[in-house]
């Protein structure tokens, strides 16, 4: 976080890594120095606490997932996107590897101070309790990562030894899901709430992050009562933290906006001392990039709606695919670059972006569409997150956000109709918040419709969560507790039409994708893990 000191949080991450398995876990050097002479004072422990915090997520992961989906095509196959994308996997993929290990790192560094944090001679029982509650709430986190990719994983609440990590079976999912639910229940007591955070200390655990983690995770659940009522907390009242929308829509990914109204939890960086450098693979050429890795499909460019309400292939929308992009949802213009795009420089000017092959009036033709290059595959670039303020090689210290308050709008929203309760009140405070504070004017796109049955709700829902958390990691989430992935995900995503007339109406053709209901919604245990550990069972259809 940007209170972390990164020399001691990098010292730590070494130390207390739990790399390649369990195969480092019998470093007698390291286990003697954390037991017996390491917590000797509280800012060691925070040091430990920090360790954990900078393991919470990974950067190209958060990015990349989106290429899981149907958002986004990855031609380099970075974080193993492309590979999954197209079922071309086995349990041998790197990415299940160090999925698996990322997060039994950060859940070791929990244990860690968990169990130690005792030992610290004269801390103040308040600032212990709270560390214990962050703790808790990351350590939450990591197993719901794991259990959503895998199932049931092993669980365990203290560091353990070789032998054990050798033998420990998988726990059943539902004893790993009421592990995780119980210990969001014991953070959310002994944590502050945003409001109470002093400037010095913003980006730490709150009580609301707590809530909509939960939240989240009953979601994925279908429990639907309990998740209603759990974003009701933070939607109605202020025992639990103040969230509100941030007025601008673009603005909330901007970094003079950091830690604005409507983030509850995100990942920390610095400037220059801990920074990330995605982008520098996915924004246009022209703004700096050195190619072009990841790309928004067609598919997700089609379903922002127009500006009347309508779906683009409704009648009497006003769509027009000789000018496709005119009239659209305000949100696709601060997601996704198009041709004719009106690019904002880092000094406040504007240029134009060519994508269209044999559009640039330049001899450069720098972003322009050509099959085979290093530009983009799809047609379409980034703008979401481009922080106009970064360093070289569009490095970037901008948090990225990991839940926000407009995720819990549509949770309430989503659970509300799943119990057959979203009403016209219910709308107002979700969709139309939304919708509202992206630029739509027009009645027919704001209003509650009483002719909508709940089949529809339940689609336009979907959708809204879709275009408004476009690129943010979370479509594949949903496809897949929804159990739409066999749907989504199998056949053909596309780019914009600059492809052959006689394929599929010109859309360029971009990536053939495969999705085996039968065995993708688990992802299998790590082939290296099973090798080292025999007991850990394999998930259906996999070896």
């Amino acid at each position: 976080m940007k209170r972390i000191n990164m020399k001691r949080v990098a010292l730590f991450a070494i130390i207390f890594t739990l790399a390649a398995g369990c195969k480092k876990l019998d470093l007698a050097p390291e286990d003697r120095f954390t037991d017996l002479t390491y917590w000797s004072s509280p800012a060691k422990a925070l040091s430990m606490l920090n360790t954990a915090y900078s393991q919470i997520y990974n950067t190209d992961n958060f990015f990349y997932n989106e290429a899981l989906s149907d958002n986004a095509y990855s031609r380099n196959d970075v974080s193993g996107s492309n590979s999954i994308a197209t079922g071309a996997y086995d349990a041998s993929l790197s990415r299940l590897k160090n999925e698996w290990n990322d997060h039994y790192k950060g859940i070791k560094s929990c244990n860690l101070l968990l169990s130690n944090i005792d030992k610290v001679p004269q801390m103040d029982e308040t600032l212990k309790n709270r560390m214990k509650a962050e703790a808790r709430l990351l350590r939450a986190f990591q197993y719901f990562q794991l259990m959503t990719w895998f199932g049931g994983v092993p669980l365990f609440d203290k560091d353990i030894d070789i032998n054990t990590a050798r033998s420990i079976q998988r726990s059943p999912r539902a004893e790993v899901l009421d592990f995780i639910l119980k210990e969001l229940d014991l953070a959310v007591g002994d944590l502050p709430t945003n409001t109470t955070l002093p400037e010095a200390e913003r980006g730490r655990l709150t009580k609301g992050a707590a809530i909509a983690l939960k939240a989240r995770v009953l979601l994925y659940e279908s429990r639907w009562q309990e998740a209603a009522d759990l974003c009701q907390k933070l939607i109605g009242g202020t025992e639990y933290g103040t969230y509100s929308l941030f007025p601008s829509y673009e603005g909330v990914f901007l970094p003079q906006n950091e830690y604005n109204s409507e983030v509850i939890l995100d990942i920390e960086f610095v400037p220059v001392k801990r920074a990330w450098g995605t982008f520098f693979d996915l924004a246009p050429i022209s703004a700096g990039a050195r190619l072009n890795a990841m790309a928004p499909t067609q598919e997700l460019v089609d379903s922002y709606m127009m500006l009347n309400g309508k779906r683009i292939n409704e009648s009497g929308s006003g769509y027009n695919e000789s000018d496709p992009y005119k009239n659209r949802d305000p949100r696709l213009s601060y997601t996704v670059v198009y041709h004719g795009y009106n690019w904002k420089n880092e000094d406040g000017s504007t240029r134009t972006i060519y994508i269209r092959p044999g559009s640039d009036p330049s001899s450069a033709k720098t972003d322009e569409y050509s099959p085979g290059s290093s530009k983009t595959p799809t047609g379409y670039y980034l703008r979401k997150y481009f922080d106009p303020t970064h360093d070289n090689n569009l490095s970037s210290g901008l948090n990225l956000i990991l839940i926000r308050y407009a995720d819990v709008l549509l949770m309430y929203a989503e659970a509300k109709n799943e119990l057959s309760k979203l009403d016209e009140s219910a709308w107002n405070q979700t969709v139309k918040a939304l919708r509202s504070r992206a630029g739509f004017t027009d009645a027919a796109a704001l209003n509650y419709n009483n002719a909508w049955s709940q089949e529809d709700l339940r689609q336009i829902i979907r959708n809204e969560r879709r275009v408004e958390l476009a690129m943010e990691g979370q479509r594949i989430f949903d496809i897949r507790r929804w159990k739409i992935a066999e749907t989504v995900l199998n056949g053909w995503v596309h780019g914009a039409k600059y492809g052959p007339a006689n394929e599929d109406n010109g859309y360029i053709r971009a990536s053939l994708r495969n999705f085996d209901k039968g065995k993708h919604y688990l992802w299998p245990v790590p082939r290296e893990e099973r090798s080292i550990n025999p007991n850990l069972s394999q998930n259906p259809g996999w070896n």
